[in-house]
């Protein structure tokens, strides 16, 4: 039986256990009643963690999370902050792999806090604004409690039955919300490279932020361009409304955007509303590479930290300093560079801390996210380097060739061994 209350009356007391390890519905889908009911009352319960893949509400502060333990695939959005008060225990991991690991127990949950619309005539409720591994936490949880937030979209895909939820708080309030990031000069150069890889027809998967932005405004003069992604922003509306997103030559879900996250603005949220035009789905189904497999023409468009001279890409930390995840990105390089007449970029600016370092390097400073037998193409504001079949030699040319000219000298003298030995 299905306990409803509101935000005032919730008690997690009732329902949580000493040690409890709870996994939170992410980024703009974050339940944040129940976070900050969590915050509130964590102390009184005791032992608990917290699994959230990625965070923008700010929330999660070091000061806030005093009471229980949290945990990611990585330092998204706002939880970068834990990893600086060392405060955040990362699990490197695949998108891909994130629900086989709740359903595994490795990652633990014993409950579920998520957020979803209003249930349906049929009483089932959309989970809104991100599918990604929701169902697996629901599937596995002692106690699932649900956040019904009548300003959350009801999308189309992911549905949750309400007898599923064991709790339901009922709240109104605006959803978390990222805005587009602002496009400089250095992220219209990159958007320029890499939209010359995107033709008609091409089906697109693309994250959020200036980058895929600015790119996205370079293909208005595309036809039929389709979309299966991780996660979509505001930039998706502008190319439906404007006739290039029509999803009509993919030879599998025609007609139909496929995503597992939005992460934007109301402007999506209300577009995103009823629209049988997009499918929320789960990560199993996003990220998975016999559906991928399924998709020709299929460019991904991934960002990175760092790249070296022979092509390994970091896009997770930086020396001590731990900024971004593993995320989708190498679900998404293996299928855009084995896609027929797809193509896999990394975009990342050539340099960092106002020109200082450059971003394309000797050796890298953290790990190796994307190996480099996995990588295509690598896109800065000085061009595209096509490393996919290409000697490591041939590869340090390239990558010299699209490094800031500041910083080609050093990289040449450095790729002088490689050059001669040819490895």
């Amino acid at each position: 039986m299905t306990v409803v209350t509101d935000a005032a009356g919730l008690d997690l007391r009732q329902f949580l256990k000493p040690g409890d390890r709870i996994v939170v519905g992410q980024a703009c889908g974050e339940p944040t009643t129940l976070i900050e009911a969590l915050i509130a009352q964590g102390r009184d319960i005791g032992g608990l963690s917290a699994f959230i893949a990625t965070s923008f509400s700010g929330l999660f502060s070091p000061e806030a999370t005093e009471s229980f333990s949290v945990s990611s695939m990585g330092a998204i959005g706002a939880l970068r902050s834990l990893t600086v008060a060392g405060k955040l225990s990362v699990i490197p991991c695949h998108v891909s792999q994130v629900g086989p690991m709740i359903e595994q127990g490795l990652i633990g949950c014993d409950v579920a806090l998520i957020q979803v619309s209003p249930a349906d005539a049929d009483g089932n409720h959309s989970l809104g604004l991100i599918s990604d591994h929701v169902q697996a936490a629901v599937a596995k949880a002692r106690v699932v409690i649900a956040e019904i937030n009548d300003q959350v979209p009801y999308t189309f895909g992911e549905l949750l039955p309400a007898a599923r939820i064991d709790v339901a708080v009922q709240v109104s309030r605006t959803p978390v919300e990222v805005a587009p990031g602002k496009i400089g000069e250095t992220d219209e150069a990159i958007a320029r490279f890499a939209a010359s890889y995107i033709e008609d027809g091409a089906v697109l998967q693309t994250g959020v932020g200036a980058v895929p932005d600015a790119i996205l405004r370079l293909l208005k003069d595309r036809k039929d361009l389709g979309v299966h992604s991780g996660m979509l922003g505001d930039g998706l509306v502008e190319l439906v409304e404007a006739g290039v997103v029509t999803n009509a030559r993919k030879p599998i879900d025609a007609g139909v955007s496929i995503n597992g996250a939005l992460i934007g603005t109301r402007r999506l949220y209300e577009w995103a509303h009823r629209n049988a035009a997009i499918r929320m789905c789960s990560s199993a189904y996003t990220h998975d590479a016999a559906v991928l497999a399924q998709l020709p023409k299929l460019v991904t468009i991934n960002s990175a930290l760092e790249v070296d001279l022979s092509g390994q890409v970091n896009a997770e930390q930086s020396g001590s300093a731990y900024m971004g995840g593993t995320g989708g990105q190498v679900d998404f390089v293996r299928a855009g560079a084995r896609s027929p007449g797809g193509r896999s970029i990394i975009a990342l600016p050539a340099t960092a801390k106002g020109g200082k370092i450059s971003r394309i390097t000797t050796a890298l400073s953290g790990p190796v996210t994307t190996a480099r037998s996995d990588v295509d193409v690598i896109v800065t504001e000085f061009g595209a380097a096509e490393l996919k079949g290409q000697t490591l030699a041939e590869r340090t040319r390239r990558l010299i060739a699209v490094a800031h000219p500041d910083f080609r000298e050093e990289l040449d003298r450095a790729a002088h061994a490689t050059q001669q030995r040819g490895f």
